[in-house]
């Protein structure tokens, strides 16, 4: 059972600007709660990045909105049930260039 979902806005330096409009967008627009910027890899995570938390119920209409609007951003969309590695895997759905995720600091 999805309990709820994760977006992971992935930047670099040269593209935290395009991440900090995105994010502002979504504060306007869409009911989530907002994780802070990570500015070093932390986690499963091999890049700076910001995360959103949405319930199942936003998927439809904040999935596709991200697909339109990420400015060529990677964004990683996985949901969050029993089991951490097969949610940032088998899971997961990728928006841009898939990063290759650091598995091992994932609990089972």
């Amino acid at each position: 059972m999805i309990s709820h979902f994760h977006a992971h806005i992935y930047y670099e330096d040269k593209t935290r600007g395009t991440a900090r409009t995105l994010r502002i967008s979504i504060e306007k627009n869409y009911a989530v709660e907002m994780g802070r910027w990570r500015e070093q890899p932390v986690g499963p995570h091999p890049r700076a990045m910001y995360q959103v938390s949405f319930q199942p119920c936003l998927f439809g209409v904040f999935v596709p909105w991200l697909m339109l609007n990420r400015c060529g951003l990677s964004i990683l969309v996985h949901p969050n049930t029993e089991s951490s590695v097969l949610d940032h895997t088998e899971h997961a759905l990728w928006m841009g260039k898939p990063l290759k995720l650091r598995l091992k600091r994932l609990d089972g």
